[in-house]
């Protein structure tokens, strides 16, 4: 049952991508596209993946705690002291990093912008425009920072 959801899910994933890569490569396949199932279509994949990733979360907690001789088999592939709990407890260290590095990502980004239109109307502030990048670089130095000493306490 756990690899057929795995499967769903990929196919899914797929099209997703699959439409996404479509509307940006082909503006016109957007204006071609009847408008009265488009919608409603990429909804509906949207809700199948996010089930579908509900479920492969449930299904492989239920394949993790798996005790006795169902998962003797699998006991091979797992590290001595591997368990779920250890993990939640990697996916709760890599958190900090993750979400520090997406917003020092947009951050970067608006920022960078900014101060490239600003240099090329005003040359001499280059050395302020370096400063504020610098600082919204910091965000994703102090998220993986904020990961390592987590990863102390483990």
């Amino acid at each position: 049952m756990y690899s057929l959801v795995v499967t769903g899910m990929s196919f899914i994933a797929i099209s997703l991508i699959a439409i996404g890569l479509a509307m940006e490569l082909n503006p016109a396949f957007v204006k071609n596209v009847h408008r009265a199932w488009f919608k409603p279509g990429l909804v509906i994949n949207m809700v199948l993946f996010v089930i579908g990733a509900i479920a492969m979360a449930v299904l492989g907690t239920q394949e993790a705690l798996a005790t006795g001789e169902a998962a003797a088999p699998q006991m091979d592939l797992l590290h001595a002291g591997a368990s779920v709990g250890l993990g939640f407890e990697i996916i709760a260290v890599s958190l900090p990093t993750v979400i520090s590095i997406i917003a020092a990502g947009v951050a970067v980004s608006k920022i960078g912008t900014a101060g490239l239109a600003v240099v090329a109307e005003k040359p001499e502030v280059f050395g302020r425009t370096l400063i504020y990048l610098g600082l919204a670089e910091g965000l994703a130095i102090y998220g993986l920072v904020l990961s390592i000493l987590l990863m102390g306490k483990m």
